[in-house]
C-alpha cells in the first residue's frame, strides 16, 4: 500500500467515478484502475463494486477512506514542513468552520493571513453542525476547524473568544416584545421565529434556550441561507437570535436587543494532535500569538 494508491481511492470517492477521478488528477484511467486493483489484491478485499460502467464504494472501501485521507494529510504536512524554509511561498490551507464563525472571527483572521502570505491558497468549507467540523478535522479533510468549545478530547483546542447571541427584532414590532433594555425568550415568543434547520448549531442554541424557559414558540421561517435571516427580520417575517457581530451589521430596519439571561458560546480553533503544516501553524500564531492557550488532549492511559 502506498500514498499513490490511497490518493487514487480518495479521488474516485470525491469525483464519483474512475474516469472522472483519472481526469481530475491527470493520470490515464487504466493506470488508476490497475493501481486500485493492485491495492485490492494486496488487502484481499474489493474496495469498489463494479456495476456496469459505474463503481460503488464497498464496506471495506468505506472503512479505508478516512484513514486514507488522514495519511495523505500527514504526508502533505511532512512535505510542507520540509518546504517551510521557503517562507510559505506556495501551497494551500484547508479550513472548516461553522457558517456564523466563518463571518467572525475567521474572515478577519484569514484576511490577515492572506496579507502576510499571498501565495498560499485558503480553502474554506462550512458544514452546519459542530460534529461535522470535528469529523472533517479528525478524518483529515481539513487541517483546522473553527467551532464551538468544548470538543472531543482527542482534538487539540485553541480558545479564541466568547460570542454572545442577541435578539434581532423588526423595528416596527419592538413594542410587541416589550420595551425593556433586554428581552427573555418568553418575550420573544410573542412573535414567530426565523431560524436555521434542525441539526444546525444556531437552531440548537435556540431550541435549548426555549426549552430552558419552558416556552413553545412558532417557527415562521426555516432557512439554510443565514444571509437571508436579517433581511427577513427587517421585512417583518419574525424575530431571530443571532451572534452580536451579525446583528451589528443588520441594524437598519431591525432592533438589536440583548438577551436575558445572556446566551454566550465559547469558540476556538481545533486540530488533530500532532505537527501542523507551516500554513496552519502560522494561522494559529496569528489567532492567539505563538500558541498561548492551546489545550492538548489528555494522555491516554495504558
Amino acid at each position: 500500500m502506498d500514498l499513490r494508491q490511497l490518493s487514487y481511492v480518495v479521488a474516485v470517492v470525491d469525483e464519483g467515478g474512475m474516469t472522472r477521478a483519472a481526469a481530475a488528477i491527470g493520470v490515464a484511467q487504466p493506470t488508476l484502475s490497475q493501481a486500485i486493483r493492485s491495492l485490492e489484491a494486496e488487502l484481499g478485499v474489493e474496495l469498489f463494486h463494479r456495476v456496469g460502467r459505474t463503481v460503488q464504494l464497498s464496506a471495506a472501501g468505506a472503512a479505508l477512506v478516512a484513514p486514507a485521507r488522514a495519511a495523505l494529510r500527514d504526508a502533505a504536512t511532512a512535505r510542507a514542513a520540509v518546504a517551510a524554509v521557503a517562507g510559505l511561498e506556495a501551497g494551500h490551507l484547508d479550513l472548516v468552520s461553522l457558517p456564523t464563525l466563518a463571518v467572525h472571527p475567521l474572515a478577519e483572521l484569514i484576511g490577515r493571513f492572506r496579507a502576510a502570505h499571498p501565495a498560499v491558497t485558503v480553502r474554506l468549507h462550512e458544514p452546519d453542525d459542530p460534529a461535522a467540523v470535528e469529523r472533517q478535522v479528525r478524518e483529515g479533510a481539513a487541517e483546522l476547524g473553527c467551532t464551538e468549545l468544548p470538543v472531543a478530547d482527542d482534538l487539540v483546542t485553541v480558545p479564541l473568544a466568547e460570542q454572545e447571541y442577541v435578539a434581532l427584532v423588526p423595528s416596527d414590532r419592538r413594542s410587541t416584545v416589550g420595551r425593556s433594555p433586554s428581552v427573555t425568550m418568553t418575550d420573544l415568543a410573542r412573535l414567530p421565529f426565523i431560524t436555521t434547520p434542525v441539526g444546525t448549531s444556531a437552531r440548537r442554541q435556540l431550541d435549548e434556550r426555549l426549552a430552558a424557559a419552558g416556552v413553545v414558540a412558532t417557527i415562521a421561517v426555516e432557512t439554510d441561507h443565514r444571509e437571508a435571516i436579517a433581511p427577513l427580520v427587517r421585512a417583518g417575517a419574525g424575530v431571530a437570535i443571532v451572534p452580536g457581530d451579525v446583528a451589528a451589521a443588520a441594524r437598519r430596519g431591525a432592533d438589536v436587543v440583548p438577551l436575558r439571561p445572556r446566551l454566550v458560546r465559547r469558540i476556538g480553533l481545533v486540530h488533530r494532535d500532532g505537527p501542523l503544516s507551516p500554513a496552519a501553524h502560522r494561522l494559529v500564531q496569528l489567532a492567539v500569538g505563538d500558541g498561548r492557550g492551546r489545550r492538548r488532549p489528555p494522555p491516554r492511559r495504558r
